[in-house]
């Protein structure tokens, strides 16, 4: 049987009452950039203290209870208009840390809408000096070739930016491009930038030996910042690929033992993810089951969390992006924003 989050009565500002999927931990989110583009919509949400939410699959609406959540996963490239809020955030008693994105792809114009390498720098470190290193996760995702960028140029982009963020953060979780299997991805590429047409685009892609140095890249340059942070790790986002020999483990995105250790004493969220809180002078308890969220890939550690976002509404207009049809699709639906509205797009609710 399928996993499926409790369900459980919404009454609307309208006088309905419909049912609701109540889970506990949100992701915000695989399908766009919240903290980016949507921070005062998620804020009103979590006041109100339920959503709307589509479907990409079947079109099909549902509505989302805030009641039972009690961790939220951020994923993000610029988080920074989400700051002023944490405030609010920590004041629900909320578990929550970021997913951040950083990467360096000023010169090949493949984050067009990104903010300068040096200002996303600098807001990485306040949040990390604000929540603590453990809570900002970095991440270097995807990677990816284009004419003029090598195995060599990445290793270097990823050593500088590495060389600023080892105290800050414990874990640094890379991926590989995947082109040939995302049509959107492809076409994006082609439409959106001046590196690509039909004859290369697959290019982009890394193959075996271009992972195995960068990897083998990535090992040497892991053993100089775990002399700056014992505690840093290398990980991969739902890769297939076992690279254990190289001190890469395989990462849990949406992570139960994370946020355990993160609240420890919340007893909902230790419930849901199988344990009871212990307090203990060796560590936070290790949950007890499994929560592997069978809706991703297979090589995804993700335990379960439901994803509030939408596709088409991230603005940094990246162009390896899956989760962007075209550009002007995404600008035509960042101009349909309320902050007001039930759902991320007015259309949802």
């Amino acid at each position: 049987m399928s996993f499926q989050w409790d369900r459980v009565p919404l009454t609307l500002p309208s006088g309905e009452t419909v049912q609701a999927s109540a889970p506990v931990i949100l992701s915000a989110s695989r399908s766009t950039d919240v903290p980016a583009f949507h921070a005062e919509w998620f804020m009103r949400r979590l006041e109100a203290g339920y959503l709307a939410w589509v479907n990409p699959f079947n079109r099909q609406p549902h509505y989302v209870s805030l009641a039972k959540a009690r961790a939220i996963v951020f994923w993000s490239k610029n988080p920074r208009p989400l700051l002023q809020h944490l405030d609010a955030i920590d004041a629900r008693g909320l578990a929550y840390y970021f997913q951040f994105t950083l990467n360096d792809y000023q010169r090949e114009g493949l984050e067009p809408r990104v903010a300068p390498l040096a200002r996303r720098l600098d807001t990485f470190r306040e949040l990390s000096a604000r929540l603590g290193k453990e809570r900002v996760v970095w991440r270097y995702d995807p990677l990816m070739l284009a004419p003029g960028l090598t195995v060599d140029d990445l290793l270097g982009r990823i050593e500088q930016i590495g060389d600023q963020l080892a105290p800050h953060t414990d874990k640094l979780v890379f991926s590989f491009v995947d082109v040939a299997h995302y049509k959107k991805v492809q076409n994006n590429l082609v439409r959106e930038t001046q590196l690509f047409d039909r004859s290369n685009v697959l290019q982009a892609e890394l193959n075996n030996p271009q992972r195995l140095a960068l990897v083998s890249g990535l090992a040497a340059l892991h053993r100089r910042w775990r002399a700056v942070n014992p505690a840093f790790e290398l990980s991969t986002c739902a890769e297939e690929m076992a690279l254990e020999d190289h001190g890469v483990t395989h990462n849990k995105c949406i992570d139960d033992a994370l946020l355990l250790r993160i609240a420890p004493h919340d007893q909902a969220l230790s419930r849901f993810l199988g344990v009871e809180p212990q307090p203990s002078l060796f560590g936070s308890p290790k949950a007890a089951r499994s929560l592997k969220d069978t809706g991703q890939r297979a090589a995804c550690g993700c335990v379960y969390s439901k994803d509030i976002g939408a596709y088409n509404t991230c603005g940094h207009l990246c162009a390896y992006c899956y989760a962007n049809t075209s550009a002007q699709t995404v600008l035509d639906n960042l101009r349909r924003r309320d902050a007001e509205a039930e759902g991320i797009l007015p259309s949802s609710s």
